[in-house]
């Protein structure tokens, strides 16, 4: 017996999804964020990158914004619960683990399942998406790094910095007048 149609005419989670991942009822799991954070390895497709934003380990904003998931409880199990400093961790913090400490840290969560060179590749995505410069000492560093998709992460990631370093702020024209 199929499942009720429970979205109707909904589609808040198809608009939603970043890298339109979503169709009406169908998924394409090769540009799920979730997907693409956790289980893909190596290099993750460069069309996809933008879309990603700051996530560096999964997404949930198809969840998010579901109608029906407001109606759903919430758990209260401390054991369940995330842990404060793992809530929009700093990028920098994450860029400056050794595999040691993201042993420490993430081994026996979900977060292991990308393991040490995808949380890296992840982390260059997002810095690259972040738009914040300071980050570009840390991507041309793994630029050069021996893990061939953390190196192109890298390079992408510088690209699109330098490319908003360059760019003229919204509603500011460039200045094409050498004076």
């Amino acid at each position: 017996m199929p499942a009720a149609d429970r979205c109707g005419s909904c589609t808040r989670c198809i608009d939603a999804c970043p890298t339109q991942a979503l169709t009406p009822y169908e998924m394409d799991a090769t540009r799920c964020i979730s997907y693409l954070t956790i289980e893909k390895r190596g290099a993750i497709p460069e069309e996809l990158r933008a879309g990603m934003g700051r996530q560096v380990f999964g997404c949930d904003i198809c969840q998010d914004v579901c109608p029906w998931n407001k109606k759903a409880p919430v758990a209260d199990d401390a054991e369940l619960m995330p842990r404060e400093a793992l809530v929009n961790p700093a990028l920098d913090w994450l860029a400056g683990m050794d595999e040691s400490v993201f042993s420490r840290w993430f081994n026996g969560s979900p977060v292991a399942r990308a393991k040490f060179a995808g949380l890296r590749r992840n982390v260059a995505i997002a810095m690259g998406n972040s738009g914040t410069h300071r980050h570009m000492t840390q991507l041309e560093a793994w630029s050069r790094a021996d893990d061939p998709a953390l190196r192109e992460a890298a390079a992408w990631a510088l690209e699109r910095l330098l490319q908003t370093q360059r760019a003229p702020s919204p509603g500011q024209e460039a200045n094409t007048n050498p004076q």
